[in-house]
Order: C-alpha cells, then structure tokens, then sequence
C-alpha cells in the first residue's frame, strides 16, 4: 500500500538512502523530490521508448534547417511565373479566357467557394505581377526579381510548384507542420517527427531548435513545433539570439565561471552514477538526472553558438549584418549554420508579415529585402564549407496568395496551388517539379500535400514515417505522405 506523505517531507527510507550517499546524494535527493520524483514510489513498469538514435536506411542528409514565412507568400512573384496574368490583368477570372480552367477542375466543386455558394474567385479581377523574373543559374530556373541571392543559387533549388492545402485561413501555418486541419487538434509537428525519429546526435545542445516569431494562438501557436503525443520531450526549444541570455537558463550567471561550472558538471557526473548504482531501475529518476545534465551541458554550450565573435567580417557582410534590413534574419541565419555543424537535427525558422491583402508591392518588397540575402548567403556558405550535401534546406510558406485583386493592390490567401523549394541534403538542384494552370490558381500537375514535404525530409534522414509508430495513435493515411521522388 502506497503511503502519503504531508506537508512536503522526505520518506524515512529515502532519508537513509540518501544518507547512504552522503551529504551530496542528500542534495540530489531534494532536487528531485522538488522535481515531483519520487524514487522510492517510482513507476516500475518500462515506459515506451522511440526507436532513436538509427535511421531506417541510408540517409542522404543529417541534419534540417526549415524557413517558414507566416503569412502566406505569394507563389506569383517568387518562384512560379505566370505571364498570362498580365496579358489580362484587369478581367475578372470569369471574364478571362481562364474561366473554364478554373470552373472545369476537378479541384474546383471540392475548394474554391464561399460561404454563400457563390465563386467569389472568380469575381475578382486579375492582379498584375508586381515584379519581373530572371532566368536564374545555368538551370534557367524563373525566380523573381525579389530573390537576386537565393535566386544566384538556383542550380541547387528544386522548386516543388504543385503544392496544396485545405485551410484558407492562418491555422494553416498548423496545418503545415503537422498535415492536419486545426479542427482535427493538435498532432505532433515534423521537427518532432525528425526529434523522435533520430534522437541526439549532440548532447550539448537542444536538437530541435526554434527561432523567430511563432504562430499566434490563432493559428495553432506552438503547435507548428511542439511534440503533441508524442511528448515534451520532442517539442521544439525556442533560441533567442541574445548571447546573455539565449534561451531561459540557458547561462550558469555571471558570478559562475567556466571552470566552476564545469566542476560542478563532473561533480554531479559523480553522484549521477552513485545513484544509478543505488537505483538501477529506478526510471523516473534516471530521466531527471538526464535532464539535469542535459542543463549544465546547454549551460556551457548554448551561449558559444550565437557569439559570431569568431566569424570573419566576409561572413558577416555576406549574411547582412551590416544592413538594418537584414540584420535579424542573417543572425538567425548564421546561427543556424552555426548550429546543424555542431549536429543539431532540425532548425526552425520563422518570419512574420507576409499577409499582403493590400499593398503586395511594398509589402513583399520589404520581406524579401529582409530574407532573401540571409538565406542565399547560408545556403553559399553551406556549400563552400561541404555541408550543403548533409544538410537540407526547406523554405516553405503556409499558402501563396491569389491570382485575383484584392482590396484593389493585394492578393487574398490562397492554398489550392503554391510553391515551396528544398535544397542540399541529396536534393537535385536547379529543378521545378509539378505546375499550377495558367494563371497559378490550381496546383494541377504532381500535386502534392503538404505532408509529401515531411515525407520527403524524413526520406533524406533515413526515416520511414510508417515505422515511427507508437503505441496507441492511429495515424490516417494522408498524415505519412509520400516522397517526391522526382527531385531526389
């Protein structure tokens, strides 16, 4: 019979276990009875481990480092060119010789109305392009005028032009990340799949790292990178780049030295292996010291990765941290780089303001200056340093934006035809895969959901998401997705 203990004191046998360690286990004693552990009650039945720490098959590529612009970014003045636009700009879709394009597909009865009924699509006129395209690299590959630098790497871009999704509104930055409509809830996001998947290939740092602004509430907060079911454990951990104070206690303060602290770790190195001897089966509290050493560790080690001290003034001058504009983003960036050499699995970046309604020129003009130079310049410094090929790069956006007017100088969103584009990690370069019609409305040749994208990451890793199972959870088949073979 399990016995209750009032007012917070310590069991008399644990007393004396902790005796039998000395003074120092009494101190490992407290902080876990702080913690809720209690060892001497502890779960003795085994807990359900994730199959980490080995891929499936061969993998082409280590580590992730995933953009995601919230917002929606329009698919029609970056990577996908649709000339026939402007032939008729002004013309509603109904009025344009593209009615039937849109009317006649398949997609159309499925998606495209409002709540009345009626295809407002199809009322609004079409919205000139808003900038010109370059033929890019010796691909040739079409990239705006908005995206110079990401556009210079063009021959190691396959830009994936079929995607699709079903959330008109801005949870669909959830549904994105983790293949299911907000209304569905919570499921765990695909840095958490990568997270659960591998396991740590570094101990001293978090592996699924998080920066930038996240998603508001409405649009499923933290959902887009928290571990769901699968547990705390593979949620991602939000980095800032404030070398004082990188993530919350994420710094040992400034009256600890290096050298103390690490005296502190090899102490506790000690007691931890003093306890497992003392309670080899004891699991609630072998997690505990984990996760204590796994601090000190992140202590010493988190705050080195955003000190770009040790960076040429080349390096940084080529992020833009020189220029207002860029400086965020190519810290982010930097640090990102930074991160995936020390072996961290999954990198999430976000950035914020995309949502062009109205004023598409000066918004997107503003945006892309923000992100465009940072992410070329990571992508050519992964290259020049031989990482690009172990690491893959995801820049993704939560839909593109329609073909039609909206407020007379924006566009609405627009989840039935956009682009994303992946690069390294075994991806074939300078390539566009799949086409949306005519004028960019439906994604209409090698459509793919958004979970083809996580089916795709998790190929190049080594992982199959039909063995990432865990007891329990029914997965529907649209959730594990498919590889695109084509750009692989």
């Amino acid at each position: 019979m399990a016995m209750r203990f009032p007012c917070g004191r310590v069991p008399r046998r644990r007393f004396l276990a902790d005796c039998g360690l000395g003074f120092t286990g009494l101190a490992l004693g407290a902080m876990l009875h702080r913690d809720g552990v209690s060892r001497a009650m502890a779960e003795t039945e085994a807990e359900w481990r994730p199959p980490t720490g080995l891929p499936h098959f061969p993998a082409k590529a280590k580590s992730v480092i995933w953009f995601f612009m919230l917002g929606g970014t329009s698919h029609l003045e970056s990577f996908d060119l649709k000339p026939e636009i402007n032939k008729h700009a002004g013309k509603t879709i109904e009025a344009s010789p593209y009615k039937s394009t849109v009317l006649d597909s398949p997609y159309y009865r499925k998606n495209v109305r409002d709540f009345a009924g009626t295809p407002r699509a199809l009322m609004a006129s079409l919205y000139p392009l808003q900038v010109g395209f370059q033929k890019r690299g010796q691909s040739g590959l079409d990239v705006s005028d908005w995206w110079p630098h990401v556009g210079d790497c063009a021959d190691d871009l396959a830009v994936v032009r079929s995607m699709w999704t079903t959330d008109n509104d801005h949870a669909a930055q959830l549904q994105f990340h983790t293949g299911r409509h907000i209304f569905d809830g919570f499921h765990p996001s695909i840095g958490s799949w990568v997270h659960y998947g591998l396991g740590s290939s570094n101990d001293n740092l978090p592996q699924f790292v998080v920066m930038g602004p996240s998603p508001g509430d409405c649009c499923g907060g933290v959902g887009a990178h928290d571990g769901s079911y699968l547990g705390p454990d593979h949620s991602g951990v939000t980095l800032s780049l404030d070398p004082a104070n990188p993530l919350p206690f994420g710094t040992p303060g400034e009256s600890v030295s290096i050298a103390g602290r690490r005296r502190q770790l090899d102490l506790l190195q000690r007691l931890n292996g003093m306890a497992a001897v003392e309670y080899p089966d004891d699991a609630a509290m072998k997690a505990r010291i984990k996760s204590y050493e796994l601090a000190f560790r992140m202590q010493m080690s988190v705050p080195e990765v955003v000190r770009f001290q040790d960076e040429s003034a080349r390096t940084l001058e080529m992020y833009g941290f020189n220029q207002p504009a860029t400086q965020t983003v190519a810290r982010q960036c930097l640090a990102a780089r930074r991160l995936v050499e020390r072996g961290v699995r999954f990198v999430q970046i976000y950035d914020d303001g995309w949502d062009a309604h109205s004023k598409l020129l000066s918004n997107h003009t503003t945006r892309c200056k923000a992100v465009d130079q940072p992410i070329g310049a990571l992508l050519k410094d992964l290259k020049q340093r031989g990482l690009l090929d172990e690491t893959l790069v995801v820049w993704a956006t939560e839909f593109g934006r329609t073909p039609g007017a909206e407020r007379s100088d924006g566009r609405d969103h627009h989840p039935y035809g956009f682009s994303v584009w992946m690069a390294g990690g075994g991806i074939r370069g300078g390539i566009a895969h799949g086409a949306t019609d005519e004028i960019g409305f439906h994604a209409v040749e090698d459509r793919h959901y958004v979970t083809d994208i996580h089916a795709t990451v998790l190929h190049q890793l080594g992982l199959d998401p039909r063995r990432l199972e865990i007891p329990g959870q029914k997965r529907l088949e649209i959730d594990f997705g498919t590889p695109i073979h084509a750009i692989l």
